[in-house]
């Protein structure tokens, strides 16, 4: 069983609140637009497994340590990490046929900025979007999401709030 942290869109931000949420999981997996070496290194230094791939805001330094696309299991689920990837009826074209011709048991993508845990019936996948984590855009929430793996089963997805105010709110959601 692993416990799963997943965050994008920090934009060279660092709260240490992501340390507080996150530190405790076996796997930290970011969604690109790191923005800066320095949270990446902030990220690796809690010491879980830290999974990430560059966004399209990144700069050669993160490009050069992350790829574009990452898959790969966790326990037994097929994960696919992707900054740009769209949501379940519109996929970005850039992985569009990775999705449709082979696709894993679980997308995760940012970018948008907008939160979303979708499941795709047509491809029987668990689409997972966390939102934006940092300052930077129009996202009026900070969001990440935690959920559990276990075997091929993932429970317990659970939406986590980082009110401007310092004040965090859990929203427990059960996939």
């Amino acid at each position: 069983m692993k416990k799963i942290g997943i965050i994008s869109d920090t934009h060279a931000y660092w709260d240490e609140r992501y340390a507080h949420y996150l530190g405790n999981c076996d796997e930290i997996w970011h969604a690109g637009d790191i923005g800066s070496l320095e949270v990446a290194d902030k990220f690796e230094a809690l010491r879980p497994i830290f999974r990430a791939v560059h966004g399209n805001c990144d700069g050669y330094d993160l490009r050069a340590r992350y790829p574009e696309t990452l898959r790969f299991k966790c326990e037994e689920v097929d994960v696919m990490l992707k900054h740009i990837g769209g949501y379940p009826g519109n996929y970005d074209y850039s992985v569009r046929n990775k999705l449709l011709y082979s696709p894993p048991n679980l997308f995760v993508d940012g970018h948008s900025h907008i939160l979303k845990v979708m499941f795709d019936k047509s491809l029987n996948l668990l689409h997972i979007n966390p939102g934006a984590a940092g300052l930077q855009g129009f996202h009026k929430e900070r969001t990440i999401v935690r959920l559990t793996i276990e075997g091929n089963k993932m429970s317990d997805c659970e939406v986590i709030t980082l009110n401007n105010s310092n004040k965090e709110q859990a929203n427990n959601k059960k996939e």
